[in-house]
């Protein structure tokens, strides 16, 4: 009776359970690059820092303040008729004075960390583009791993039905027990195929969570995607010229030169007198005119400049100028390097993946299928059987192999240039 009370909650619960709770969900590299920018915890924290840096220039340009001030005079230290009066004939001056900037001292600093704030976006662009690499090559290895695996499966089962082949003939004489047996022993090399397989696919499937910052047991996770190889039609100059336009890295390299000369401008106002104005009124009559009891006093202050003109600082921001705009030449001929190396191995694999679709691929296949019905006939030997086996697994394991390291190259060469040139 309490065995049949539990199998009715286990079903009530099966039954509460939403649909599709258990389901895969399976991702392509659009959404995986969409939810990666959406949750990426680095990029987040990117993004944090441009809103630092927008709120620094809010106090870049903000005006300084004013001061308040409050003095006393007058006051009586000694008898009057006989009378102690302490604050007789005291007087209070309120007053108010302020610094005037000269020179776009404010303009300046706010045009200084507005520079600030657009090199920080593009080294967070340069950071995205470094990350994607990564993550696009996880995607790649995910969906390398899974072809390998459908490879595994398919050569196993294959190679499964040539044994029940070979076990009819060993029952009808035709192979003795040690060809049976060698060739039961050579299961064990698609077995370690399988297993392999299955764990690298788990492998980049966790490298590919860990980069979401998604907690989706790894059952629940799958992409989908083309794997397979296309020919890219762009030329060296092409992607030089894309490049130079594209790559977060240069450009922020640009604009640092830019906020350089601006910091440089900043230093030699700095170096500029700011006079400081003050005004106060008292209550206290004139000694001009004894009828006007209020009295207004006006005072310029300005310092004199001698010593001190800011020229250690004038000297350090035009030196960083030129450190800077040598550091933009670097950058550029980074950019060169990197287009040129990512193009040649793109190219390099192609090479080789060309003669594998064209005479490779097929001449494996075929060699295997002769093989193997000329040794179920009794025209070929065990050992050029196992032989056309290996052959084949190895020709179809390599083409996957080149296929995921063009696919790697042409992700290498879209962080070259900056964007996605190549899909």
């Amino acid at each position: 009776m309490g065995l049949m009370r539990w199998e009715w909650v286990v079903a009530a619960l099966a039954f509460a359970a939403p649909t599709g709770a258990f389901a895969q969900k399976t991702f392509t590299w659009q959404q995986i690059k969409d939810q990666f920018e959406a949750t990426n915890p680095t990029l987040r924290a990117g993004r944090v820092g441009i809103a630092e840096s927008k709120a620094q220039e809010i106090t870049a340009y903000l005006r300084p303040n004013p001061d308040f001030s409050l003095s006393s005079d007058g006051t009586q230290i000694s008898r009057y008729d006989g009378v102690w009066r302490p604050f007789a004939g005291t007087q209070f001056a309120p007053g108010i004075s302020y610094l005037h900037e000269r020179e776009n001292k404010r303009e300046l600093r706010l045009e200084s960390a507005q520079k600030a704030t657009a090199v920080t976006v593009s080294e967070l662009d340069d950071q995205e583009r470094n990350l994607l690499f990564n993550l696009r090559g996880a995607f790649v290895q995910t969906l390398q791993q899974k072809s390998v695996l459908a490879l595994a499966n398919e050569n196993l089962a294959y190679y499964d039905r040539l044994l029940g082949v070979s076990s009819d003939r060993y029952k009808a004489g035709d192979i003795a027990m040690v060809d049976l047996d060698r060739l039961e022993l050579q299961r064990v090399q698609f077995e370690t195929d399988l297993q392999s397989a299955l764990v690298n696919l788990r492998t980049a499937k966790i490298q590919l969570l860990a980069l979401l910052n998604d907690r989706t047991a790894v059952e629940r996770f799958d992409v989908t995607g083309a794997f397979e190889v296309t020919e890219p039609h762009i030329t060296l100059e092409e992607l030089h010229q894309t490049a130079l336009a594209n790559r977060p890295d240069l450009r922020a390299a640009m604009q640092s030169v830019e906020q350089a000369k601006t910091d440089y401008r900043l230093a030699v106002a700095n170096g500029s007198a700011d006079p400081t104005w003050s005004a106060w009124v008292t209550h206290n009559p004139s000694f001009n005119n004894q009828y006007d009891n209020n009295a207004l006093g006006v005072s310029l202050s300005v310092p004199l400049r001698i010593f001190d003109r800011n020229q250690g600082e004038k000297a350090r921001t035009e030196l960083d100028v030129h450190r800077n705009e040598r550091l933009e030449e670097a950058a550029e001929a980074q950019v060169f390097s990197d287009v040129d190396s990512a193009f040649a191995t793109l190219n390099s694999n192609l090479v080789l993946l060309r003669a594998y679709k064209a005479k490779y691929l097929e001449q494996a296949t075929r060699v295997r299928e002769t093989v193997s019905f000329a040794y179920q006939h009794g025209g070929a030997s065990l050992l050029d059987f196992l032989n056309a086996q290996s052959d084949y697994r190895s020709v179809q394991l390599n083409y996957l192999n080149l296929v995921g390291a063009y696919m790697t190259a042409a992700g290498q060469l879209n962080m070259a240039v900056g964007t996605e040139v190549l899909q």
